[in-house]
């Protein structure tokens, strides 16, 4: 199993790619400490693993409260004993974020305490754990659109993801050489439920979409999931600061 004896600490882990995380990280020998801000959803996702033979802990967290943080990362620790995974999959994309002529500042600041912010409060807590366990590894995840300029802006979330990137990098250097590996995964178009039914009702639009894909289709979440099992295995040993372009090849779409 290729995370055998790891414990690992997923955030957003009650729904989509976070809840996708808990079963393959559970079926892969790890031991998971589960975030999310639903109480219901986080429970229930514990609950799958622990009927899948896996053993879970899930912990309530807004992880853009540092309180809830602390608390997540000390709930963790104490019930599995270390750290040495975490994946930071946690992030808000609103509808009413657009361009910064006209994005509301609830809205920007709201985006950046998630999606940033969170990463930043998640480290800033779990890195003493992982250092105390000797080394780990950290996954944040990013997007494609940090990566390319759109006609169709959403820049809040651009932009904290952006900082994203610029975070793992930064992580990467400064706690390489103590044996902590920090990579991020940007993905390209995921189905989700919302997407999904958005685009069911807009043929041109999902048209639109798939043409820039040379794929031909989206991403599922297992292609994110992978990734990220991939990155929290000891078969990256020798990966840090990457950042892995899971998109079908969006980016790479000149026409």
């Amino acid at each position: 199993m290729r995370l055998d004896g790891k414990v690992a600490l997923i955030t957003g882990a009650g729904s989509g790619m976070g809840r996708l995380a808990a079963q393959v990280f559970s079926r892969e020998g790890a031991r998971v400490v589960l975030a999310d801000v639903s109480q219901d959803a986080g429970e229930a996702a514990a609950s799958e693993v622990a009927r899948a033979g896996g053993e879970a802990v899930f912990v309530p967290a807004d992880v853009a409260r540092e309180r809830d943080v602390q608390t997540l990362v000390r709930r963790g620790v104490e019930a599995f004993g270390r750290l040495d995974v975490l994946y930071n999959n946690a992030g808000i994309f609103p509808a009413d974020d657009g361009s910064v002529v006209d994005v509301a500042e609830e809205v920007w600041d709201r985006v950046m305490a998630v999606n940033l912010k969170g990463i930043y409060l998640c480290c800033k807590h779990a890195i003493p754990e992982l250092l105390r366990a000797g080394g780990g590894s950290i996954v944040n995840v990013a997007s494609f659109v940090a990566l390319v300029g759109c006609t169709v802006p959403q820049d809040a979330y651009t932009a904290s993801k952006g900082g994203v990137i610029a975070l793992t990098k930064s992580l990467a250097v400064q706690f390489g050489p103590k044996h902590i590996r920090t990579n991020a995964i940007a993905p390209g178009p995921i189905e989700t439920p919302l997407l999904m039914s958005w685009l069911l009702t807009n043929p041109a639009e999902k048209k639109k979409r798939l043409d820039r894909i040379p794929a031909g289709r989206f991403g599922r979440p297992e292609d994110i999931v992978n990734m990220a099992l991939y990155l929290a295995s000891d078969e990256a040993a020798w990966v840090n600061g990457a950042v892995m372009v899971v998109d079908g090849g969006i980016t790479s779409n000149y026409f």
